[in-house]
């Protein structure tokens, strides 16, 4: 009897986890392999880390010296955060580093008239990140009592895959803006380096077969070398010598101002640059951006959970998780960071692209984080990469996030106009919205709300500005409303396979990947 004839056009099965995953999050390759992947982490978190700081501390009036002493902090500050992530928060493989959601506050800070009094820079630097330090403890305490009394784990269940898809989409493609308009600020490293990228990642890595796949696994670690080498040679023979100072600035290797002002041993410590002061219009802008931060990371969860082959994370893993995450800004507001926590997006995307969810090749980087910070000589080397090096990395490490959005449109209905209409809508009004605040701040120099109360203002220009938290409320309300009383609703959007998940306890294998270590299941139970 002759078999079945095999649909060819069968639709594609649908897969709770990610197959092709080489490593998920339980798992870890050989140690020689996991330090390299470590290092590769922390190599892709460093950009921003660099980033925020050189935004922030020139407009506080401080020099290349207290911006090389507040990347160290954040860096030193990001590493005990994602140990901390890791091992008691999600368990999932996601690195922790500063928030952008916060540069727009602590700009507000630094250009508060009441800091004119001080004529010496130091000492409005210091006066200054009091003030931000501050303001970031007070905000801090939004993440920790919306992560650890479980308002997070409310939210979370409600949130179906249809909602999920544009947060997840914009969590990626809402850093539109630091990806090629970047690159393109030294066109003649930046698009080498995205070149390079692509192919080793999925041209070479195809074509050439080995017992370990180096080209993929490693695509980052051989694009910054080949790409940062030519620069150097570049820098060396005088290419950039008769060009303009952005120019110089944006491609020379000998600019960034951190080799020769980093120390080569420092511990960073808390209050190191005095007692915090509170003020509260800056508590209440800190507090918008704090509420951002939540978003970005938890669409960053969800990414990360799918690109380690784990089942998605349950609501209450989720709320643990945010309740870390505040942890981690509270301690970044003792410090000193001038930043809160969040998530890394891009480290999400890297997990993508070498095919390695490892939870364990995370917790190394994390030690490198913490080493580089105090022997900052050698970080202050690797922070010397010029950013549109870094660019190029994020124009393929945001679209693997942005795509994990565009695959939990398996789990939906596309045949419905509901479904259609909110995931449409919400990334349009996603992007618009945001583009519309930027560009009229830019136009203007002020956002368009500019009403007498400086706070208010900020608080509107963070949330939307934030392309990932305006998809998520406008996705989120219509999901909730649109449509309810009907019979179809449920399973358009998909809430019929995530049903399982509500409840830590519903599925066998939420134990297995996010159970506390040490049994300490015990004593803080998972709902």
């Amino acid at each position: 009897m002759a078999a079945p004839k095999v649909d060819e056009f069968a639709p594609h099965p649908i897969k709770e986890q990610l197959p092709g995953v080489d490593y998920c999050v339980n798992s870890s390759p050989p140690w020689p392999e996991a330090i390299l992947l470590g290092f590769q982490n922390f190599l892709v978190m460093l950009g921003t880390t660099v980033i925020i700081p050189t935004i922030i501390v020139p407009l506080i009036g401080g020099g290349n010296v207290e911006k090389a002493q507040v990347i160290e902090t954040l860096l030193f500050v990001s590493g005990i955060d994602t140990l901390l992530q890791t091992l008691f928060g999600t368990r999932l493989p996601v690195v922790m580093r500063g928030s952008y959601a916060f540069i727009i506050p602590s700009i507000s800070v630094a250009l508060s008239r009441r800091f004119n009094v001080y004529i010496d820079p130091h000492q409005r630097f210091k006066q200054s990140m009091r003030a931000i330090q501050g303001a970031i403890i007070i905000a801090s305490f939004l993440q920790i009592i919306l992560g650890f009394l479980g308002f997070i784990r409310i939210f979370a269940r409600f949130l179906s895959p249809l909602a999920a898809v544009p947060l997840v989409t914009l969590t990626g493609l809402g850093l539109f803006a630091l990806g090629f308009p970047q690159l393109a600020r030294c066109i003649e490293i930046g698009l080498p380096a995205l070149i390079i990228l692509v192919f080793l990642s999925q041209y070479l890595s195809y074509g050439m077969k080995f017992k370990i796949p180096i080209f993929d696994r490693f695509a980052v670690l051989f694009t910054v070398g080949i790409v940062w080498t030519f620069a150097i040679i570049l820098t060396v023979a005088g290419a950039y010598d008769n060009r303009s100072p952005q120019t110089q600035l944006s491609c020379r290797t000998d600019r960034s101002g951190l080799i020769s002002t980093a120390s080569w041993i420092r511990f960073p410590y808390p209050f190191q640059w005095g007692g915090p002061t509170f003020d509260a219009g800056d508590v209440f802008a800190m507090m918008a951006a704090s509420f951002v931060a939540i978003i970005e990371s938890i669409g960053t969860f969800i990414a990360a959970s799918r690109y380690s082959s784990a089942t998605p994370a349950p609501p209450s893993v989720l709320s643990r998780g945010v309740g870390w995450q505040g942890i981690g800004t509270l301690l970044g507001g003792m410090f000193g960071t001038g930043t809160g926590s969040t998530a890394s997006v891009e480290n999400a995307g890297l997990l993508g692209l070498t095919h390695v969810g490892s939870r364990r090749v995370v917790q190394i980087s994390a030690v490198f984080m913490i080493f580089f910070s105090i022997f900052g000589k050698f970080g202050a080397v690797l922070a010397s990469i010029p950013l549109p090096i870094v660019a190029a990395l994020y124009c393929v490490l945001f679209a693997y996030v942005a795509s994990v959005g565009l695959n939990l449109l398996q789990f939906c209905n596309l045949n419905s106009f509901r479904s259609k209409f909110i995931i449409g809508f919400s990334i349009f009004m996603g992007l618009s919205v945001p583009q519309y605040f930027n560009q009229y701040l830019l136009m203007s120099g002020h956002g368009p709300v500019n009403t007498g109360l400086t706070a208010f203002n900020n608080i509107m220009q963070v949330i939307f500005t934030s392309a990932a938290t305006v998809a998520i409320m406008i996705a989120f309300l219509l999901d909730t409303t649109h449509s309810r009383g009907h019979s179809a609703t449920r399973r358009d959007s998909g809430r019929h396979w995530w049903v399982k998940y509500r409840n830590f306890s519903s599925d066998t294998r939420n134990e297995e990947f996010y159970s506390l270590p040490y049994k300490l299941n015990r004593f803080f139970p998972s709902f």
